[in-house]
């Protein structure tokens, strides 16, 4: 192996054309290896069988394994562990193998990577018992513990995006935790791209100040606490993303404009365009859209837990609230947001220029080379 170079065998649970917060740092990450010079394969679920399947990104190989779809988690494809997976590992010859989100295929990348003598690396970015739990599946936790610990304890190091998801990683047994968290396109999320034909297509009147949120349309997002601004004159609510909640939150935020799922440069507009952004749920590693809100100049108001309570600083770039009232204290926080939102937009932006992909994944690059200098 060269210094200057590593073959990197990426484990992903979730991959294109299915777009998350795991798609969207495996894509970031490939990129960034194919401009560094770096070999790769990515090793993922298959697509629905509607959607194109991409068999390549960045140039590099995307194997795809079976799927099967989980009602659980949205109704995501999710990997079956064939034999395909450890073939392709083993056909590869990887210096490394990246977890991205293991929980199933994942399992197999970890068991592939001892089989193979190869160190491996978890980055934990999806909350499993969390979502059992809003799912109300109690007998589901421990479980779901157990395996997040066998995986996990069975790679060289895991990565973890936030000082909370750190601390419940350890709490629960998992051992040389790290911490890596996302990176941002300053470029794409950006003050520059507000819009005022935007604004005025959701408010016509040009009064109402935008309070904007953007995600799944899932119950562990949390998106019907934002019922407590609903039918206020001052307010336009736009709700930005899809899911199996769609239709039921239409019915509670009355007066919300519906956008659909966006991305690329249309997102970027709407985000920039937003006075305040508001992730309501409490089961976030990290929470990128916080992030990407904050790098377009946009104050942010999350709950106090998880990943959102690395990223705002309240009174500085927006507000935390208790998860217990969040619903009830909402509107109070939307309006201290407001009064002081000019400061806080500079602030937020402020706060995520040293944020980059490439940085984060040239620290990330330093993680596979530690692993593989103490093998």
């Amino acid at each position: 192996m060269s210094e200057q170079s590593l073959r990197v065998a990426v484990v992903a649970e979730s991959f294109l054309p299915n777009v998350n917060g795991v798609t969207n740092s495996v894509l970031r990450i490939l990129e960034h290896l194919a401009a560094h010079g770096h070999e790769a394969i990515v090793i993922a679920p298959g697509a629905r069988d509607y959607e194109e399947e991409i068999v390549t990104y960045a140039g590099f190989p995307v194997v795809r394994v079976p799927t099967v779809m989980v009602p659980l988690i949205n109704s995501l494809p999710v990997g079956v562990p064939v034999p395909l997976v450890h073939r392709a590992l083993r056909d590869f010859r990887p210096d490394v193998i990246h977890l991205a989100s293991p929980y199933v295929l994942g399992a197999a990348g970890a068991l592939s990577a001892r089989r193979l003598k190869v160190p491996a690396l978890a980055v934990y970015q999806t909350d499993v018992a969390g979502f059992a739990l809003r799912y109300h599946l109690r007998l589901l936790i421990s479980a779901s513990w157990r395996v997040t610990r066998m995986i996990h304890n069975s790679c060289a190091r895991t990565l973890a995006p936030s000082t909370a998801a750190i601390a419940e990683l350890t709490d629960h047994g998992i051992r040389n935790v790290h911490r890596w968290a996302r990176g941002v396109d300053t470029g794409r999320f950006n003050p520059v791209h507000r819009c005022d034909r935007l604004r005025r297509s959701w408010d016509p009147t040009g009064e109402r100040r935008i309070v904007g949120y953007v995600g799944r349309l899932a119950a562990e997002k949390g998106v019907g606490r934002l019922a407590s601004l609903s039918g206020r004159d001052d307010l336009q609510l736009v709700i930005v993303g899809d899911g199996p909640e769609r239709g039921l939150l239409q019915g509670v935020l009355d007066g919300a404009v519906f956008t659909g799922a966006l991305h690329g440069t249309e997102l970027a507009r709407v985000m920039a365009s937003f006075d305040v952004f508001v992730h309501p749920g409490e089961f976030e590693t990290f929470c990128q859209t916080i992030q990407e809100a904050q790098a377009s100049g946009v104050p942010t108001i999350g709950p106090r837990a998880g990943g959102p309570v690395d990223l705002i600083t309240p009174g500085e770039n927006g507000d935390l609230l208790d998860v217990a009232t969040f619903s009830a204290d909402l509107p109070a926080a939307v309006d201290r947001v407001l009064a002081g939102r000019d400061t806080m937009s500079v602030a937020a932006r402020r706060a995520v220029e040293g944020r980059t992909w490439p940085v984060l994944c040239s620290k990330l690059v330093d993680h596979y080379r530690r692993i593989l200098r103490h093998r």
